[in-house]
């Protein structure tokens, strides 16, 4: 019977329902313990806590990399501020994504760098490389256009402008051909962007219309040169000096220190009043009038002596006065003098031209006009009443008026 009854224990024991794995009957610290599954791996709470390690360190990395030290840092390089900017946004971001597939992989779910990303051939390390090669052809290109404009043309002995527009198509075949070269070596072959190719072309017929127009009026604008660096122009309204001719748009600065920002296009297909095309030199127009019976050779003098005076007036060629017209009420001269100077301050030179001829007129005593018109009655009488006079007779008896109210109070 022992042997019976030890059998049978055995038998208990064994028919005893359980899993085959469970929680109980395996021995896991807490922190080890996996809380859920994901793609049949499983997560554990210290999974968890180094995924929240490694996404805090990579936010913190993030922001440290767009601080203004590393700018600052970046600067020495003499890189250009707009690139400085693309160049921080991409270095956090690829250290976002370094420090959150790092957490992934802390988690317990496996992310190869070296595996290629589904439905792309190109692996995380492959992206990584690529975008750092780009930002090298973006800072080759900016540094192509820096030395050709500051070093290689500055001796060349070519106009200023010219050597800009030089430099900045230059800069814009080695970004062409550069970015070329990164894509063909990454795996991503020109014959494989057909299709892609062929939907740039229609959003360039409907929505990219007015950026591809922009971008080629640059080139034309390079090219031909109708305004350059410095040149004073009109157009569409907007009037200043230019300051810089971009790939899709040019910024003048205003007189009154403000950029403006004018599509390319606007100089193509608009007209464009440019003040320094060949020739600095611009003349100036002061109309001036003067009332009848004034002395018209000390008129001509006075106006000629305050073009000569101004230290901004040309002396070649020479100012000149002209007698316009004899108009209802005055008559019109205008002053004419030329300036290579004050173009880019028009209204400053008239109104010191117009601040002159006030004071030589008032020294010289000529009188300037003021609207008036002659009446003559043909027929009949015309009563005609002094309105001074009216007015000084009624003052006394208001007065009288005013005391005998102050008495009845």
């Amino acid at each position: 019977m022992p042997p019976v009854r030890l059998w049978l224990g055995v038998t208990s024991a064994v028919a005893k329902p359980h899993n085959a794995f469970t929680l109980e009957n395996v021995d896991l610290t807490l922190l080890e313990r996996p809380l859920f599954y994901i793609g049949g791996h499983y997560v554990t709470f210290l999974g968890l806590i180094a995924f929240a390690a490694f996404l805090a360190a990579g936010f913190i990395v993030a922001r440290i990399l767009q601080s203004p030290a590393i700018r600052r840092f970046l600067s020495r390089f003499k890189i250009d501020n707009n690139l400085t900017a693309i160049l921080t946004t991409l270095l956090s971001l690829a250290a976002l994504i370094f420090f959150i597939v790092s957490a992934i992989n802390a988690a317990g779910i496996p992310l190869y760098w070296n595996a290629p990303l589904p439905g792309v051939t190109l692996s995380l390390l492959q992206i990584f490389l690529l975008i750092a090669l780009l930002i090298g052809v973006f800072w080759l290109s900016s540094r192509t256009k820096r030395f050709l404009f500051n070093r290689f043309l500055a001796r060349s002995g070519l106009d200023r402008a010219l050597q800009h527009a030089i430099a900045q198509i230059v800069g814009y075949i080695v970004l062409i051909v550069g970015i070329l070269i990164v894509l063909d070596n990454a795996g991503i072959h020109l014959g494989a962007l057909t299709v892609f190719a062929g939907a740039v072309g229609v959003g360039v017929g409907f929505g990219l219309q007015n950026i591809a127009s922009n971008f080629i009026s640059g080139l034309v604008i390079l090219a031909e040169r109708p305004i350059t660096l410095g040149d004073r122009v009109e157009v569409a309204g907007i009037a200043g000096q230019v300051e810089r001719i971009r790939a899709r748009s040019t910024v003048i600065r205003t007189n009154d220190n403000i950029m403006m920002i004018v599509p390319n296009t606007k100089f193509i297909d608009s007209p464009v009043t440019n003040w320094t095309y060949t020739d600095r030199r611009v003349r100036f127009r002061i109309p001036v009038g003067v009332a009848y019976g004034s002395d018209i050779v000390k008129v001509r003098d006075t106006l000629l002596a305050v073009g000569r005076e101004n230290p901004n007036t040309l002396q070649e060629p020479a100012p000149g006065v002209f007698l316009k017209k004899f108009g209802d009420n005055s008559i019109d001269f205008e002053l004419v003098v030329w300036s290579s100077e004050m173009s880019a301050r028009p209204s400053r030179y008239r109104s010191d031209l117009n601040f002159a001829i006030v004071e030589k007129f008032l020294e010289a005593k000529i009188e300037m006009p003021f609207p008036q018109r002659d009446l003559h009655i043909r027929s009949g009488t015309l009563k005609v009443e002094n309105v001074t006079e009216r007015e000084t007779t009624k003052r006394p008896e208001s007065a009288v008026v005013s005391s005998d109210l102050r008495n009845a109070d």
